[in-house]
């Protein structure tokens, strides 16, 4: 295989997560602190176990590492631990703290990027930046427990221990020769001016699958040295491997269980416990290694002196073939597989001329691809408790997740972070797979797909939301991402849609639609609730949670997501429509289903109450009292731009193949005038009536957008922010009689706990939802066309298109990732470092931005729905 031909035949050869794709970056890098961990009586997840007891403590649920792999059901794992020669511990993890420990919720605080990867993973690539000097892991803590929520966070590079250089780049490398022949380097530069020491140990090891208490797997595999040439791995599930390495000064070996004595001070099953590698290597501690060879967890022991500015390659290989010669052909397999890799994304960026921006989208991919993970959660087990375990107690069965006992998930999932959120979150998923699809088309539909399956949905339909909390409601934005996958995949395959996928989902969508019909819209009036719906802290109150005054909120964004949702039902039934007529009731129904959304949004029940504000020209949350009366919310944030999501556009010509849906479509245009005037008609020469389906047309459409533009509100230089900067100097207060509730300007980090106060929707940018505007914005250009013009910024003078006004705002968010006329990149705030030449090609990707500066905030490597500045580089500058 070669060229392009050679990766795309890969992903041909089978469309599940086997053959080629069978091993890869499936560990996640942070088990301790989850919920599938979390076996205490109060649910304190982050206090049941620590980083300390990590490294000390066998998982029930998964297994983590720095730049590891795995096969596709984490039996067998292999990741690097590293010493500086002067930690206390070995650099087996990456270090963060607790949302008890930050200012500003959960946060890793190492340097890392992930630089490369193919779908298959045939080839990866990874850096870490690992310093010298001690690690600061107190320092970390103690600073940033001194910090209050209107400080930001105290990170790894305010402590100074990068301002001299002294670290190592360590880039970890896999390429595949073949399925299950996979070889591993490790390159160790030494940045600094002096020479250091540092011991790299490539470590392999089994899943914890024998203490538990099961019958079906009380079988224990075995790994054995032979020599300092290779260990043996022999697993019946996965079958038989060697791990060659060159050159080793050592083979250390313990086993993957707990030190209860160090944890609990009690007897260990083990005499070469989980940490024993550790042990012998910082502690000295002789005995710590099993002297036969033999155990379940192995590491093998490099240690070099690295000269000032030199460097140190190190190379092994997992094959399940003997080898004779097992680095003979190292090099070329290496070289073989970057080609492979370039010529990939060659054609997958065509028309992108500017190397940076065809990097810094390499890297947003290959960071959609590293953050795939092997998740496992069997909430039935979880809440019973293993057979020789402690009983857990009593209050677990009625406590979290208790109500998604059918819930069994073992997949491989692409997660938001695998630090910072190390569990799928169902919408953050949807985003995700819009990249994915353009990598890897079926593994995007297989994410869309698995999490409707009856092991994962409700048998009521909801969807699960994260495993904190499985009963949360996000917003429904799964027909989205179906819809939007599908058109990828049609364009990649010469116009060919997967109909069958799209079928497969809209039956699961059909129950969770219902869902939604059934208990979120308390008053049968069409207009929704939904709780805080992804967006934690951006109303008056915790949205998730009864309110203070009680009564009950009406919601411009439920309303509006329901009606983006219905209208995306409708496509995906007509397109289903088109080689089964069938469909077209369908079509028919969540057209109305549109159309009484739509209406509602106008006038609430008989009292004609209406979310949008006459005065302001916006939509907002409407609050019911017990008393009976009602008031609106006027906070202006992104609750009252989505409703702008729910736009759809008919062509004549789709009509004309969908006879029933037609004539269905024609008779409320004669029948029902209160409907009628919700669809906007415009007729084409030669080609006859398109109609739009909007809860925004004409007047309201205008108004949005021109709030959505203007610079004392909405738009950035970065994007649009998720509140008004109006309440910068005109706060929103509520009074009620707990007291008064207030709404600010806040463009940087939470400066409240709602949530934890570890995301803020109070001001900065988040990808998702800017997206989402684009996407809009891209459907009303569709149906306006290139004469309709918008003020774009408003108050500016300058007229365009909603196409070109779309392109500025495009512009704007890819302008955080690229450096301005002063050379510095805006999502690096006020860090110079992050211009040094051993730091400014590699890109990190943040959960969301300071809606002022364009600084990354959050999780900084959540590539996630980040990610999605890949598609905006494309639809900006690549070949469509």
């Amino acid at each position: 295989m070669s060229g392009l031909g050679a990766e795309r035949a890969r992903l041909q050869l089978r469309n599940d997560n086997k053959g080629w794709k069978k091993w890869g970056p499936y560990l996640t890098e942070r088990q301790w602190g989850t919920v599938r961990e979390d076996y205490s009586a109060h649910g304190n997840a982050w206090g049941t176990i620590t980083h300390d007891m990590a490294r000390s403590k066998a998982y029930r649920w998964g297994e983590e590492g720095i730049g590891g792999i795995s096969d596709n059901k984490q039996h067998v794992c292999f990741a690097f631990a590293f010493w500086n020669h002067r930690d206390h511990i070995l650099k087996e993890r990456f270090f963060g703290l607790t949302g008890a420990e930050s200012n500003h919720g959960e946060d890793v605080k190492e340097l890392y990027y992930y630089q490369d990867s193919t779908p298959t993973h045939s080839y990866q690539k990874m850096l870490y930046k690992y310093p010298q000097h001690t690690f600061p892991y107190q320092k970390l803590i103690d600073e940033s427990k001194k910090r209050n929520r209107q400080e930001p966070e105290y990170e790894l590079l305010d402590t100074g221990i990068f301002d001299n250089n002294e670290y190592f780049d360590i880039s970890i490398e896999y390429a595949k020769a073949d399925e299950q022949d996979i070889l591993i380097k490790v390159t160790v530069e030494n940045r600094s001016k002096v020479a250091a020491p540092i011991t790299v140990l490539p470590t392999i090891w089994y899943r914890n699958t024998w203490c538990w208490g099961y019958e079906k797997y009380n079988y224990k595999p075995l790994l054995t040295g032979v020599g300092n040439s290779f260990i043996e791995v022999d697993h019946r599930v996965v079958g038989r491997f060697k791990l060659y390495a060159e050159d080793a000064d050592e083979f250390l070996f313990c086993d993957n269980e707990t030190n209860f004595q160090r944890l609990h001070h009690s007897d260990n099953l083990s005499h070469f416990t989980k940490d024993g590698i550790n042990d012998y290597i910082v502690n000295k501690q002789k005995h710590a290694v099993n002297p036969n060879h033999i155990g379940t967890k192995a590491s093998v022991k490099y240690t070099d002196k690295i000269p000032a500015g030199g460097k140190k390659v190190y190379r092994l290989r997992l094959s399940n073939v003997t080898q004779r010669e097992p680095f003979a052909d190292f090099d070329q397999v290496f070289e073989d597989r970057i080609i492979d890799a370039d010529q990939f994304y060659a054609e997958l960026q065509k028309g992108i001329e500017d190397d940076n921006l065809r990097s810094l989208q390499r890297q947003a991919y290959a960071g959609m691809l590293w953050t795939k993970q092997w998740y496992y959660y069997n909430v039935f087990e979880w809440i019973k408790g293993d057979p020789s375990m402690p009983k857990p107690d009593a209050s677990r069965k009625n406590g979290r997740n208790s109500t998604w006992r059918h819930m069994y998930a073992a997949n491989i999932l692409s997660m938001p972070d695998k630090w910072e959120y190390p569990w799928f979150a169902a919408w953050d998923l949807a985003f995700h797979t819009l990249p994915l699809a353009r990598l890897d088309p079926d593994f995007a539909k297989r994410q869309l797909a698995v999490i409707l399956r009856e092991y994962y949905m409700h048998p009521n339909g909801q969807i699960p939301a994260y495993e904190w909390s499985f009963s949360d409601v996000n917003p429904p934005v799964h027909a989205w991402a179906t819809w939007k996958v599908y058109e990828i995949d049609k364009e990649m395959n010469g116009g060919k849609g997967d109909v069958v996928f799209l079928e497969r989902i809209f039956h699961k969508l059909l129950l969770n639609f219902t869902w939604w019909v059934n208990l979120k819209d308390e008053g049968g009036n069409n207009i929704f609730g939904g709780g805080f719906l992804g967006m934690d802290n951006i109303g008056v109150f915790d949205r998730s949670a009864e309110l203070p005054t009680g009564g009950h909120l009406e919601q411009a964004d439920g309303t509006g997501w329901m009606a983006m949702y219905s209208l995306n039902m409708l496509r995906i039934a007509c397109e289903i429509a088109l080689e089964n007529p069938v469909y077209q009731d369908m079509a028919s129904k969540f057209f109305e289903h549109f159309l009484h959304i739509a209406g509602a949004m106008q006038s609430i029940g008989g009292d004609k109450l209406n979310l949008w504000d006459e005065d302001d020209q916006f939509y907002y949350d409407m609050l019911h009292k017990e008393d009976g009366s009602a008031e609106l919310l006027k906070v202006r944030s992104m609750v009252g731009l989505i409703p702008l999501f729910a736009v759809e556009t008919l062509t004549s010509e789709m009509l004309e193949k969908l006879p029933a849906f037609k004539r269905r479509v024609e008779w409320v245009l004669n029948n029902r005038p209160d409907l009628a005037n919700l669809i906007s008609r415009w007729y084409e020469p030669g080609k006859g009536e398109t109609r739009l389906l909007s809860i925004l047309r004409g007047h309201r459409m205008k108004m949005i957008m021109k709030r959505m533009f203007d610079e004392t509100e909405f738009l950035s230089d970065f994007g649009i922010r998720s509140l008004s900067k109006f309440h910068k100097e005109n706060p929103y207060k509520f009074a009620y009689e707990g007291g008064t509730l207030q709404v600010d300007y806040t463009p940087a980090e939470s400066t409240g706990d709602m949530f934890g106060g570890n995301s803020n929707w109070r001001g900065p940018i988040w990808f998702p939802m800017n997206y989402l505007i684009l996407d809009s914005l891209s459907k009303f250009s569709d149906y306006y066309g290139s004469d309709y013009e918008v003020e774009f910024p408003t108050n500016s003078g300058e007229m365009m298109n909603i196409k070109d006004a779309a392109r500025g705002v495009s512009e704007r968010l890819l302008a955080m990732f690229v450096p301005d006329k002063d050379g510095k990149t805006p999502m690096y705030g006020e860090y110079d470092k992050f211009q040094d030449p051993h730091f400014k090609d590699s890109h990190l990707f943040f959960e969301y931005f300071d809606g002022d500066t364009g600084k990354g905030l959050g999780a900084n490597h959540q590539t996630g729905w980040t990610g999605l500045i890949s598609e905006i580089i494309r639809q900006l500058h690549g070949k469509n």
